[in-house]
């Protein structure tokens, strides 16, 4: 028996230097669409967020039968809450891991009962960019109220 050995081939220095070349020219493309939406991303982020702590928040009433207060705040979703409303059956693992915080590393914001929020609910929201009540554009107030 005769093995015939097969001429393996690689890539050509040539060949890898276009490859490079197309990936920085989509590169140079593609980056500054991203990098000029970096509000926009923070607050789609946001809104996420507070789905997120919303659901969490159904969790907590399924379990107490009512959300935690204002005083209690969202630190009763990692942490058992005192005062009233009394916990009526709080989960050990908590709701959430520690108190969230939006994007821009300003703790989300709770009132119960709402001030915004349809039917006397709660408001749960993020202060936007600026970290004030108000404003417009990434500066403007992120909360459930929204659609």
């Amino acid at each position: 028996m005769v093995k015939i050995l097969k001429q393996q081939r690689g890539f050509t220095l040539i060949e890898i230097m276009v490859v490079v070349v197309i990936i920085g020219v989509l590169g140079a493309i593609v980056v500054p669409q991203f990098m000029s939406r970096p509000d926009q991303a923070k607050v789609t982020a946001a809104k996420t967020d507070i789905q997120a702590i919303a659901t969490s928040l159904e969790m907590y009433r399924l379990d107490n039968a009512v959300y935690p207060s204002t005083l209690q705040g969202l630190e009763a979703l990692s942490k058992r809450p005192t005062g009233t409303p009394a916990v009526r059956n709080w989960n050990a693992q908590g709701y959430l891991k520690s108190q969230p915080v939006d994007p821009w590393g300003t703790p989300y914001q709770y009132l119960n009962p709402g001030v915004r929020s349809a039917n006397g609910g709660y408001d749960l929201y993020s202060l936007g960019a600026d970290g004030a009540p108000g404003g417009e554009g990434s500066a403007a107030d992120i909360g459930n109220w929204e659609g």
